[in-house]
């Protein structure tokens, strides 16, 4: 039986292209009959409805704009839900609400239904050469079935662990990589209102540590991750740079609210002794305040 792909939109149009590539028969559905043409010229077969679709494939697959949509194409009456055959795979590959993907989970499993959460990152770009990351979620078995799929739209594929986590993942990932834009744009509009050509600027961030991910790739690996604050860069001398560049924001009046937090977080960790410790103990406030700790397989105790 083929498999059925609903939500050929921006980045699902190219991912269904690369399942037809990967040589699956291919049934599709969209809001706009139009967003499928492209599919529709290169093999793929039209349904009229999710519930169309879904009677006709043994494979679902979503990747809708949100929750809202997904719910609807799935839960909604006479959704995917109702009409698909027991002992078939739902993929969902929206980025999506945790609780949701549960919900509908327990809708899948009670007619028999294998399902993943499977939200990829890359974007349309990525997704059109198939440099995807995908990050899954759910049992081993469903993950195992669903594997053939996902190799076609993606070069990684990460079992992230039980349902909803590659939501989880993805999510949080998103949310971290959209505030990083909102600090660079904090420290660029600074720095160009001192008199620094934006061209310069952004070449600084690019070829600097940032550019390369030391942070992420070596610093915080073999620091904060490990829970070992042996001074790689000392709190003190992290605190002295951030005052610099607040001054600096202050003196061209340039309003940067999340560097002035991450200044606030220094002093915090400054007042509880750990000035000669690494900068990244700062980090552990936030463990605090959650009741969670960060550590990576062969941390140090």
């Amino acid at each position: 039986m083929p498999v059925g792909f609903i939500g050929v939109g921006n980045i699902g149009s190219p991912m269904a292209h690369q399942i037809l590539r990967a040589g699956f028969s291919l049934v599709v559905h969209d809001v706009r009959k139009e967003a499928a043409d492209s599919l529709l010229e290169a093999g793929a077969v039209w349904a009229n409805s999710p519930p169309d679709l879904a009677q006709q494939c043994e494979v679902v697959i979503t990747c809708l704009p949100g929750p809202p949509e997904m719910e609807e194409v799935m839960l909604g009456g006479g959704g995917v839900v109702d009409a698909i055959q027991p002992g078939s795979l739902y993929i969902d590959h929206s980025t999506n609400a945790p609780t949701l993907v549960q919900k509908v989970h327990e809708a899948c499993s009670s007619k028999g239904v294998g399902m993943v959460d499977a939200p990829v990152s890359g974007g349309l770009e990525l997704a059109q050469t198939r440099d995807l990351l995908v990050m899954v979620g759910g049992d081993a078995n469903a993950v195992e079935r669903a594997t053939p799929y996902l190799d076609a739209i993606a070069k990684r594929v990460m079992h992230t662990g039980p349902i909803g986590s590659g939501c989880i993942c993805k999510i949080l990932h998103n949310s971290a990589s959209f505030t990083l834009d909102v600090v660079m744009a904090e420290c660029w509009t600074t720095g160009v209102r001192a008199g620094v050509d934006p061209n310069v600027l952004v070449k600084v961030f690019n070829e600097g540590a940032l550019g390369h991910m030391i942070s992420l790739k070596v610093r915080l690996r073999d620091t904060y991750l490990k829970g070992d604050f042996d001074p790689r860069f000392a709190l003190k001398l992290a605190r002295k740079d951030l005052g610099l560049a607040t001054d600096l924001a202050r003196e061209y009046g340039v309003p940067v609210r999340l560097v002035e937090l991450c200044e606030q977080e220094m002093v915090a960790a400054m007042e509880r002794g750990w000035a000669e410790r690494d900068t990244s103990i700062m980090l552990t406030l936030q463990e605090e305040r959650a009741g969670a700790q960060v550590r990576t397989t062969g941390a140090k105790t």
